[in-house]
């Protein structure tokens, strides 16, 4: 028995779901059953589903997926990843936002998705990284990435100083730092002018924003390294942690967060060919 695929759609992009329900209609037409998930949506939040449809849950739904096709942006396509990393399903996400660098499809790319329910597509294992937040020894929380971990000072600069296992890095003043897996090179860490990396490689990409010191500059990591960034407690300015662009997460002095290479992981869908360098060149606005 084939199984579904979930239709996972952020109302902010796709006004009244018009892309989702044509997706699924043009998928019925190979025998594809679909299901309806809406992203983004809080409990008491009436949503109006495509025609046909009733609204579902998504993490009800993983277990009999064979692919989750998402309408939106980066940040819907690390929802649906953040539900999928522990059952593997693939996603597919459809640019509907801004830059979109996760994407397989634009809009008007969106006959390309009978492949997809023909089953002609290849899969791409994406890195996640794990976090934790210590006080005093203990772990305070911990949680998960597909993009990046982000240290910073709420509105004003904080004193940090990073270590690879046992060995220091780097210290330095400034409004914080960013550590990323490949996936994420293309998010913040880049705008923070961290390099681009490509996605398939397995590094953890340690870059400073807004340095204070002429020698801070961004590290690429083997992926077996454990990163640790120490709150210092020169300045006592408040700070926070987040984990892909999540909420912000209070920390303070003598913090210390670390992150490190997580056993779970995220499928991409491939359905074009079309290459990373490429992808990203075409993003940024040059010519490939």
């Amino acid at each position: 028995m084939n199984k579904n695929i979930i239709l996972y759609s952020n109302i902010k992009n796709d006004d009244r779901f018009i892309m989702t329900q044509r997706v699924g209609e043009m998928l019925s037409k190979y025998g594809r059953k679909t299901v309806f998930c809406p992203a983004f949506t809080e409990e008491e939040e009436v949503i109006t589903p495509p025609h046909g449809y009733k609204t579902a849950k998504l993490e009800a739904e993983l277990q009999n997926a064979e692919m989750i096709i998402t309408f939106g942006g980066d940040g819907t396509i690390l929802r649906a990843a953040r539900a999928a990393a522990e059952t593997g399903v693939p996603i597919l996400g459809v640019n509907m936002g801004g830059k979109g660098f996760m994407a397989e499809l634009e809009a008007e790319d969106i006959q390309l998705l009978e492949e997809a329910a023909a089953g002609r597509y290849k899969t791409e294992s994406r890195m996640m990284i794990n976090t934790e937040i210590l006080r005093s020894g203990e772990v305070l929380s911990s949680d998960f990435a597909l993009n990046d971990v982000v240290v910073k000072g709420d509105n004003k600069v904080i004193d940090l100083t990073l270590y690879s296992d046992d060995q220091r890095i780097m210290g330095f003043s400034g409004d914080g730092v960013v550590v990323a897996t490949p996936t994420g090179s293309t998010a913040y860490s880049m705008s923070a002018g961290g390099p681009i990396v490509d996605p398939s490689a397995k590094n953890i990409i340690i870059t400073p924003i807004c340095a204070h010191v002429l020698e801070a500059r961004s590290f690429v990591l083997v992926s077996d390294k454990c990163v640790s960034v120490e709150i210092g407690s020169r300045k006592h300015n408040p700070a926070y942690l987040s984990v892909d662009g999540g909420d912000h997460i209070n920390i303070r002095s003598g913090d210390i967060i670390k992150i490190y290479k997580s056993e779970r992981f995220t499928q991409l869908v491939r359905l074009t060919g079309m290459s990373f360098y490429k992808r990203v060149s075409d993003k940024l606005g040059e010519r490939a």
